[in-house]
């Protein structure tokens, strides 16, 4: 979130401290108040008024940007004239983003050819500037309408945004009607869309007829498609690969050859057995025996896959994704809705889940089918101290050392260190200094700087981050909170946003996200060299061409 929205959940965080309320769902608030049309107050409308742009006068055209990515040429608002169109402020990083893309995509579905959605990508981090990156981005999620790189943030300013994600609607005239912050917004825009097309149906200037964009394809030779995360287990010897967007689970050797596939490769949420199990953007991984259980982030749920029986099952989370997390949450596992669980890592039988979703971590207890939130308010942000007042901004990688568990908490390019159950202390932070402090630069404490690091594997008294957007493996020193780069030269290639590590054996795994591969890095030469995988099919993928019907 943007620093002049830090201020407003001060303010309310002094007016109402007894309130555990959650980033999502203040947002939430925010959106449901602030309704679109003439009769709003938005502050969209205050801060586009401020900037010349009048509520139902001419909208500010589609310009100031670097690339436009999922159609052939630029697009212009003229090109669009006739049609209902819905601009996504949104950037790669950020998980009410995410959340959102789902709703865009069943408005889209239901509004063809009457509603054109149009991402306006808008960098926090450095490395989301580059439009290398947002068109990985829109792969990875899967995005089927344009998107305009805007890298300086010209077209930001010009809407007089301050917030990830926004939403500013245009009608068939080209006149900009308002907007609204925030995730859980589907009902509010989908009843302003309804009344617009009413509006104009009448006029008898409502486009309804197909429009066609080339969507992007990505030209990959590898049977993976973006995988998350990887656990290595040397005592089993076996590898388990979260392929997140070919939605499976892959089991291998150490050494890549396959012994079983876990999921059809299409998306959705079935258990039963591996061949016609589904998934949805599966991400961390745990094992205990012949047990793995898997963070099913897009379907907000812990699945758990029996491993001799070859069977999935849903164990955790009820498929519907939960904005409310609230502390003293706890419950029937299966009763009680989750929330974009990123990573998840077992310690004497529980499982502790990072609640990306909610900024909180969680845990799962198998035995008593139970789950409840265990550190973190739920604001998204940087705070040490008592496990309930600490504070989290997008838990997305874990790791122990036996006492302690280690967070690499993406959004504010941080490594927390949270005592395990049983064991006093408080929740502290290795290096990171908040939101919007990131880089890359080692030294040790306050001048660490890492950029949106998403994985973290302990080892011999040292963490190893997968410090992502520097596409580097770091090496920190936990006590003296020292860091080093360990291996990964951008220039050369070593990693493209490597979101995952594990290490068994003596080398460490890399889900090297971007270039759909897995980098093994013995540990003590540091020599990289890629996992070559053996009897792994890839999924077959449909048309890159999206029609609007």
């Amino acid at each position: 979130m943007r620093n002049e929205f830090i201020l407003l959940r001060a303010l309310i965080r002094r007016i109402l401290p007894s309130l555990a309320m959650p980033t999502a769902v203040m947002l939430f608030a925010v959106g449901t108040f602030y309704l679109f049309g003439s009769g709003s107050t938005s502050p969209l409308k205050n801060t586009a008024a401020a900037q010349g742009v009048k509520v139902n006068g001419p909208a500010i055209d589609l310009v100031g940007g670097t690339d436009w990515l999922n159609t052939d040429n630029p697009i212009t608002l003229a090109d669009l004239k006739g049609r209902i169109v819905l601009l996504d402020f949104w950037t790669l990083c950020c998980i009410n983003c995410i959340h959102t893309l789902p709703d865009l995509a069943v408005l889209e579905a239901r509004y063809p050819g009457v509603l054109v959605v149009i991402g306006i990508h808008t960098p926090k981090f450095d490395n989301e500037k580059k439009t290398a990156s947002v068109l990985k981005a829109i792969l990875r999620y899967e995005i089927k309408h344009p998107v305009y790189n805007d890298a300086e943030k010209k077209l930001w300013r010009a809407y007089g945004v301050n917030q990830w994600p926004t939403l500013a609607l245009i009608d068939p005239d080209g006149n900009f009607r308002g907007g609204a912050f925030g995730e859980g917004n589907l009902e509010l825009v989908e009843r302003s869309i309804k009344a617009l097309i009413q509006e104009f149906d009448k006029k008898g200037t409502l486009k309804k007829d197909p429009i066609n964009f080339k969507l992007l394809a990505e030209n990959n030779a590898s049977p993976l498609l973006f995988p998350g995360k990887v656990l290595a287990d040397a005592k089993s010897k076996r590898l388990f690969i979260a392929d997140s967007t070919n939605h499976r689970i892959v089991v291998t050797d150490l050494d890549g050859k396959k012994i079983a596939i876990a999921g059809s490769g299409k998306e959705g949420m079935k258990d039963g057995i591996f061949a016609e199990a589904e998934f949805s953007d599966p991400q961390g991984m745990a094992l205990d025996g012949e047990t793995l259980y898997v963070a099913d982030r897009k379907n907000h749920a812990i699945r758990a896959l029996d491993l001799k029986k070859e069977t999935v099952k849903l164990v955790a989370g009820t498929g519907v994704k939960n904005l409310l997390g609230k502390l003293g949450t706890a419950g029937s596992a299966k009763k009680i809705a989750l929330c974009s669980p990123w990573d998840l890592l077992i310690h004497n039988k529980l499982v502790y889940i990072a609640m990306a979703g909610h900024h909180q971590i969680w845990t799962f207890d198998p035995a008593k089918s139970h789950v409840s939130a265990y550190a973190g308010t739920g604001w998204e942000e940087l705070k040490d101290g008592p496990l309930k007042s600490a504070m989290f901004a997008q838990p997305s990688g874990l790791a122990t050392d036996g006492k302690r568990l280690f967070v690499a908490d993406s959004e504010i390019s941080a490594i927390r260190s949270v005592p395990l159950v049983g064991v006093k202390g408080n929740v502290t932070t290795i290096v990171g200094e908040g939101l919007f402090e990131f880089g890359d630069k080692n030294g040790v404490g306050k001048d660490v700087r890492l950029q949106h690091a998403l994985g973290v594997a302990f080892l011999d008294g040292k963490l190893y981050v997968a410090d992502t957007y520097n596409s580097k493996i770091k090496i920190i020193d936990p006590n003296k909170r020292s860091c080093d780069t360990f291996v990964g030269d951008p220039a050369q290639k070593t990693f493209d946003e490597p979101a995952g590590l594990s290490i068994a054996a003596g080398k460490m795994y890399v889900a090297d996200t971007n270039s759909h591969r897995i980098q093994i890095v013995d540990m003590k030469s540091r020599e990289v060299s890629t996992l070559k995988l053996q009897g792994v099919d890839p999924v077959r993928r449909g048309s890159v061409v999206s029609e609007k019907k």
